[in-house]
């Protein structure tokens, strides 16, 4: 029998379900890595069962409460039909949305994993060992149910170093595994009725951000004849959303020239597809920039609108300090810039960042501009992206829509 005992004082958390066990809270290993062990308390009770690897980052991964599972193969197809069944309801109308989350890793009680779907394309982003070891299973039980065109699997380069991965990318069809002998034609889907198109396997992180879905579409009814700043638009999830709404024009920044290049190619087809106006292409204009220094620069009085969605800044608890005071000098920025009663729509997605953290940091920063400040909405990810409430990890996204009054 594998086994692990905790040290005295650290089990409350395991007890609580939460699946990650580290380095500091093992008193004994009484097994070999890497294995399925029986993780004990201090009096060697059973608390639950794990992947124990010593070269994780993460040394124990903890699977299941019940001493009674076997988890073998089975156990974790089991997994991947539960997390797909669970998301029936969002899948359900793919006329007007083909594009969600399958998998979202320790969420969907399947760690180091999350897998999107775009239209008969699977993504799955794989950061841990323990993901890399089960990605067989997972990959072929994805198959298996929804039968897409095709499978990309990459391990995720912000986690190769701290769990020794080396960075691949494979790919799986109705043959297995199998080497491309070229580029593959770009994908067009649909979220919310509006056309996006990638290029499989390229893009951050899967090609596209499903978890504001929702958001995108609640920020429609503030675009109406404005002046919009989408101020980290990547491929234009917002900003197509806000020429749907009829915004008065659209200033698009972000730091990657390619993705904008996407973005005005997903206008040029919706478009084409008759899903926007003709004139919405003369509405946009692109900027390559970084946004922390550009709002510096931005006119006073200028946006009705802005829409700050920058990337993770706090990857880990050290970072979320540094992180915080970069929220607080982008929002403090962008209401002083704004025109008044005008409207912010603004996000974190660092996980070490809550709803009520993130709420401070905007207090800091209106109090800084001497001005006043309503949360008209607060927002999350979408439903595709459970937060699990026994890991707060996984509840990474937050934001506000938020009215200026100077």
């Amino acid at each position: 029998m594998n086994i692990i005992s905790i040290k005295s004082g650290k089990e409350k958390q395991i007890k609580n379900h939460h699946p990650w066990v580290f380095s500091g809270a093992i008193e004994n290993i009484d097994c070999q890595s890497p294995c399925i062990c029986n993780v004990v308390d201090y009096n060697n009770n059973f608390i639950a069962q794990g992947y124990y690897d010593k070269l994780s980052h993460i040394p124990i991964h903890l699977l299941s409460w019940n001493k009674n599972d076997v988890i073998d193969n089975s156990w974790w197809q089991n997994k991947v039909k539960e997390a797909i069944l669970r998301r029936k309801e969002i899948m359900i109308n793919t006329n007007n949305t083909n594009a969600f989350r399958l998998i979202f890793s320790e969420a969907d009680f399947i760690p180091g994993i999350v897998a999107d779907y775009y239209n008969g394309l699977i993504r799955v982003i794989i950061s841990s060992r323990i993901a890399f070891e089960i990605k067989d299973i997972v990959v072929e039980t994805l198959y298996k149910i929804l039968k897409p065109n095709l499978v990309i699997i990459n391990t995720d380069v912000n986690f190769c170093g701290v769990e020794g991965l080396k960075e691949v990318t494979l790919y799986y069809n109705e043959t297995g595994y199998f080497t491309p002998d070229s580029k593959f034609e770009p994908i067009q889907f649909k979220e919310e009725g509006l056309l996006y198109e990638i290029i499989p396997g390229t893009g951050q992180k899967s090609g596209f951000f499903c978890d504001q879905r929702d958001n995108r579409v609640k920020i429609e009814k503030y675009c109406n004849n404005k002046v919009v700043l989408d101020g980290c638009s990547y491929t234009g999830g917002f900003t197509l959303h806000a020429l749907k709404a009829n915004a008065k024009s659209v200033d698009a920044f972000d730091s990657s020239n390619t993705a904008l290049k996407s973005l005005l190619k997903n206008i040029h087809i919706n478009i084409n597809n008759n899903v926007l106006d003709s004139s919405a292409r003369d509405k946009v204009n692109t900027k390559v920039c970084n946004i922390f220094e550009e709002m510096r620069n931005i006119e006073k009085d200028y946006y009705d609108l802005m829409i700050l969605d920058p990337p993770k800044l706090a990857k880990r608890k050290s970072q979320i300090d540094n992180a915080s005071r970069a929220y607080k000098d982008l929002n403090r920025l962008a209401m002083e810039k704004i025109k008044n009663n005008g409207i912010i729509v603004t996000f974190s997605c660092s996980g070490g960042i809550s709803l009520e953290t993130f709420k401070t940091i905007l207090s800091w920063a209106a109090i800084d501009n001497n001005i006043e400040i309503q949360i008209l909405e607060t927002l999350t990810a979408a439903a595709d992206h459970p937060s699990r409430i026994s890991f707060p990890e996984s509840d990474y996204l937050c934001g506000y829509i938020i009215k200026v009054i100077k």
